[in-house]
C-alpha cells in the first residue's frame, strides 16, 4: 500500500451537469394533502422550489471553484482511498486541528470557518489561535471513495485518522467535530491520547452516569436539551433505523433520483437547524445545494448511510473515555443530542462547556463565529 500523498482538483464534466439537469426536469412528483407542510416529511412546496433553483439558478462551476480554493489532497490508508483538505497557516506555531464532518453533510460545512482558523488575524483575532486545518472525508463520503470491504465505522475511520496525521507529520494536534465526527473525534483522542491535546465536540452524546444524582437539580437549559432528544427519538429518528438496517435499499432510489436526494437531506436541514420557519436565514440555499450536489456528483449517498449500518457492528462504534485529554463541548440548544454536563464529567476531563441560545446540528454553518470563537477559546487552554 503506498503513502504517497497527491493534491487533488475537483473537477464535475459536463456529462454529469446535464444528467443532473435532465433528471430534475423530468421528476416524477408524489401527491402531497393540500396544506399538510411538513407534517408528513419534506414539504412539496419547499421541494419543488428548491428543486427549480437547482436546475435553473445554482452555479455549481462557481461552487467547485469556491471547494478548489482550497488545498486538497488524496492518501491511501487501510486500503481505503481518502480525500481530504489540508490548508496550512501562514503562522509557524499554528496547532494542527482535524475538522470532522457527519452526516448529511461533507467538508462542506467547514468552508466558511478554515481560513478564520488558519489566518486568524485577518478576520480580527489572534495569530497565537492559528491552526493547521485538516478536514478529512468521511470513508464513503464526498471524494473518499466508497469502501469496498465491510467495516468501516467510527473506530477503523478513526484509526484511518490518527495515521493521516502521523503520516503529514503531526506530532501533536487537536481534533474537532458534530455528529459523526464529534464521534471520530472522540475515538481519535482515545487511540492517540499522547498526541492530541484537546477534543472539541458540538454533540455530546453520552447516558447517564449511574450515580445517584444523574437527574437531580435538573436545569431548564438542561430540560430543553432533554426534550428535544426526546423529540428526536419519538418523532424523527427514522431515518436512523433505516440506515443503520437497510441502506442499500434506501440507496436504489437516492442514487437514481436528485430530487429524492434532496428530500434527503433537505429535511435534515430544515429539521435540525435552529430557525423561524425560513432555514435559508441561517443557512444559505447556495450552500445546502453545494452539500447536496457533493453527494450527487460522487454517488456517495448509498455509502454514507452505510456508516450507519457499520457503527451497528460489534466493534464499529464504541464509547471509549479520552482518558485524560481535555474535551471542550459547545452545546446548542437545537442539536440532537446533549448530555448532561455532569454525566460526561463523570469519565472525561471537561476544561470548556459552553451553552448558547441560539444554533442547531450544523454549528459551523449556523453560528460560524461562535464556532470559532469557542474553538479558538478552548485550543487557548490546551496547546
Amino acid at each position: 500500500m503506498s503513502e504517497e500523498i497527491h493534491p487533488f482538483t475537483i473537477s464535475v464534466n459536463e456529462d454529469q451537469i446535464s444528467d443532473l439537469n435532465a433528471r430534475l426536469s423530468a421528476t416524477r412528483w408524489p401527491d402531497q394533502i393540500p396544506d399538510s407542510g411538513w407534517d408528513y416529511g419534506c414539504d412539496q412546496v419547499w421541494l419543488k422550489d428548491l428543486a427549480r433553483y437547482w436546475a435553473e439558478e445554482f452555479d455549481w462551476r462557481a461552487t467547485e471553484n469556491q471547494i478548489n480554493s482550497f488545498d486538497h489532497f488524496l492518501t491511501e490508508i487501510d486500503n481505503q482511498s481518502f480525500h481530504f483538505i489540508h490548508q496550512k497557516s501562514p503562522h509557524e506555531g499554528a496547532l494542527p486541528l482535524v475538522l470532522n464532518h457527519g452526516w448529511p453533510g461533507s467538508v462542506v460545512e467547514f468552508l466558511e470557518v478554515i481560513h478564520p482558523l488558519t489566518n486568524p488575524e485577518v478576520y480580527g483575532g489572534d495569530p497565537s489561535d492559528a491552526f493547521h486545518v485538516v478536514a478529512p472525508s468521511l470513508p464513503g463520503y464526498g471524494w473518499s471513495k466508497p469502501p469496498t470491504e465491510k467495516g468501516w465505522g467510527v473506530n477503523r475511520t478513526a484509526s484511518a485518522f490518527v495515521t493521516l496525521m502521523n503520516r503529514l507529520g503531526y506530532d501533536k494536534y487537536g481534533v474537532q467535530g458534530g455528529d459523526w465526527g464529534s464521534m471520530v473525534s472522540r475515538h481519535m483522542a482515545h487511540l492517540d491520547p499522547t498526541k492530541v491535546v484537546g477534543c472539541h465536540v458540538n454533540m455530546m452524546a453520552a447516558g447517564p452516569a449511574g450515580n445517584e444524582d444523574d437527574f437531580a437539580d435538573i436545569t431548564p437549559q438542561e430540560q430543553q436539551h432533554f426534550d428535544r432528544s426526546s423529540w428526536y427519538a419519538a418523532e424523527d429518528n427514522g431515518y436512523f433505523r433505516i440506515q443503520e438496517t437497510r441502506p442499500q435499499t434506501l440507496g436504489a432510489g437516492l442514487n437514481d433520483s436528485p430530487v429524492g436526494l434532496l428530500s434527503w437531506i433537505g429535511e435534515k436541514f430544515y429539521g435540525w437547524t435552529d430557525h423561524e420557519d425560513d432555514l435559508f436565514s441561517v443557512v444559505d440555499r447556495d450552500t445546502l445545494l453545494a452539500n447536496v450536489a457533493v453527494y450527487w456528483f460522487t454517488e456517495t449517498i448509498n455509502s454514507s448511510t452505510r456508516f450507519y449500518f457499520e457503527n451497528r457492528q460489534p466493534g464499529g462504534m464504541t464509547m471509549d473515555s479520552l482518558g485524560d485529554v481535555p474535551l471542550g463541548v459547545s452545546a446548542f440548544p437545537n442539536e440532537l443530542f446533549v448530555a448532561r454536563k455532569r454525566w460526561v464529567e463523570a469519565s472525561h476531563n471537561v476544561v470548556f462547556w459552553r451553552e448558547h441560545e441560539k444554533g442547531g446540528h450544523f454549528a459551523s454553518l449556523e453560528a460560524p463565529q461562535i464556532y470559532i470563537d469557542d474553538v479558538r477559546e478552548f485550543f487557548r487552554g490546551v496547546r
